[in-house]
């Protein structure tokens, strides 16, 4: 199973991730970079004050090999 990963730059310049429990595994980099460019757009998301997703930075895909053992 692949995973998406989405990092962004908050205001104060760190990194903030974003992980959709649901997303196809075969979007590609400007699908991806205009999800986030949208969601850098709406403003909206915060915690402690501080605004997250500010800036988009990269995007990846993380898969998993899981091995049942009985």
């Amino acid at each position: 199973m692949k995973k998406l990963t989405m990092t962004f730059i908050d205001e104060k310049g760190k990194k903030a991730h974003l992980k959709p429990n649901v997303a196809r595994e075969d979007l590609s980099g400007e699908e991806v970079k205009s999800v986030m460019d949208g969601i850098a757009e709406l403003n909206i998301f915060e915690r402690q004050g501080n605004k997250l997703y500010v800036e988009p930075a990269s995007a990846k895909y993380t898969e998993t090999i899981t091995t049942e053992l009985f």
